[in-house]
């Protein structure tokens, strides 16, 4: 269990990853990115998660080497985009991505959406970078269990992390319980479900009880599902408030209540219809 902001994951290929981290998806480059990452690694975030379709990998590489935070303290994560993905295609888009964050490796790169035809071939390639020492792991998003089997049926080197959409409105029962059977960790983007899950009463309640916000609970759900999770925020106060929650915890009867939420309800796109 995560018990501290700084705590960290055991991933199946010995690799120790934050359990907690700051996405930014949506966050523009420039100065917002740069605040972003910088206001997030000064609260002890250690997990900064990026992606190439993102457009934001130079200023949140600039935040890094501006933080004085050791670069072998902070995990970052990037991924491949679906019109890079291919095996020569990626091992290009990986390099562009180096360049842009300006880092000499990669702690976890991800393919990003599993595009028919094409993931094998792009996983293929992650395996390359990984056997060449450029990333310390490799993991894919927004895989759906036919996905997962597909891909291991060829796997020389098994996923660590699957990063999928994952909230109260939609907990991933089948994929979660896949990935946990074969030791692969699950992340959850959009956690909070872009803002819609704020006011659901079960989760307001819950709140008061332990004088948290509601988002403050959703994400000890997070937590204490064993899930790592990555709220996004350009704000100064909301960054810390989101990190403020190692210091209650829910009950088996409040984790059971917010689980049943579930509507299998997404925000983001479906990845079947990749």
């Amino acid at each position: 269990m995560i018990t501290h902001l700084q705590d960290t994951v055991m991933l199946n290929n010995g690799i120790e990853m934050p359990g907690f981290g700051l996405g930014v998806y949506k966050v523009d480059d420039g100065e917002t990115a740069l605040f972003s990452v910088k206001t997030a690694l000064k609260a002890g975030y250690r997990l900064i998660d990026t992606a190439s379709y993102y457009k934001n990998e130079e200023s949140v590489g600039q935040a890094i080497k501006e933080s004085g935070v050791p670069r072998e303290e902070i995990f970052v994560t990037s991924k491949v985009w679906n019109n890079q993905q291919g095996y020569e295609s990626t091992l290009k888009a990986f390099d562009e991505s180096l360049k842009k964050l300006d880092l000499e490796y990669l702690d976890l790169y991800l393919v990003h959406w599993p595009v028919t035809g094409k993931y094998k071939e792009t996983w293929r390639a992650l395996e390359k970078l990984y056997a060449d020492g450029k990333v310390r792991a490799i993991g894919v998003s927004n895989f759906q269990v036919y996905h997962l089997e597909d891909l291991l049926k060829d796997a020389k080197v098994k996923p660590v992390l699957n990063q999928v959409e994952y909230h109260p409105h939609l907990t991933q029962e089948e994929v979660k319980a896949f990935c946990e059977k074969k030791n692969i960790q699950l992340e959850a983007w959009s956690p909070l479900k872009r803002g819609d899950l704020l006011d659901e009463p079960v989760i307001v309640d819950i709140a008061k009880k332990y004088g948290k916000t509601s988002a403050q609970v959703i994400l000890r759900w997070d937590i204490q599902n064993k899930v790592i999770t990555i709220p996004k925020s350009v704000r100064e106060e909301r960054i810390a408030e989101n990190a403020d929650v190692f210091d209650f915890s829910l009950t088996d009867e409040e984790m059971k209540k917010i689980s049943a939420l579930n509507i299998n309800d997404r925000k983001g796109p479906n990845p079947e219809d990749y």
